[in-house]
């Protein structure tokens, strides 16, 4: 089991979110890449989650964002896996899959490599929504691999907080 103890941020966000959605009754699901999971892992950290929570994806590779989420080969092969048409796509194919009522997805490019001068290392785009309706944003987030990962989930998780208003 992963230890987040040294990311306190990320279990603040997780149980403020798990408040909001117990709430409202909504079970909210993550479809990730570059962050592995760490949303998911953050969120299943919070007691009771299970009320709130009931899967996740890690589609690391495009085969994975196609098969598990339906997301069409043509949209990555004409904008990247890395895009706010690919994560979009992921949220929406999340939401269908696993019947949530709210998700996020996540796709970027932690480094050290990989990254290009369009898209370069630590651009990730984050996007939430459900089935029918997503929006995205793009960030650009600095320092090593693990410290764009840990931006990027806790931009996730602020991003579905938002969600509720």
């Amino acid at each position: 089991m992963a230890d987040l103890s040294y990311r306190p941020r990320a279990l603040e966000l997780a149980s403020r979110l798990g408040e909001l959605a117990t709430a409202a009754g909504i079970f909210v699901t993550t479809a990730e890449s570059c962050t592995g999971g760490g949303v998911a892992t953050a969120i299943t950290s919070v007691s009771g989650s299970s009320r709130w929570f009931g899967c996740g994806f890690i589609t690391y590779s495009n085969e994975a964002k196609q098969h598990q989420l339906g997301v069409k080969e043509a949209t990555i092969k004409e904008v990247g896996a890395v895009s706010a048409e690919v994560v979009k796509q992921m949220v929406a194919g999340a939401c269908h899959s696993s019947g949530a009522t709210l998700g996020v997805a996540i796709s970027g490019i932690a480094g050290p490599g990989g990254g290009s001068p369009r898209k370069p290392v630590g651009t990730v785009f984050i996007a939430w929504g459900d089935q029918t309706q997503q929006q995205a944003s793009r960030y650009h987030f600095s320092g090593d691999r693990e410290a764009v990962r840990a931006q990027a989930v806790d931009a996730a998780l602020e991003g579905l907080i938002a969600q509720f208003g």
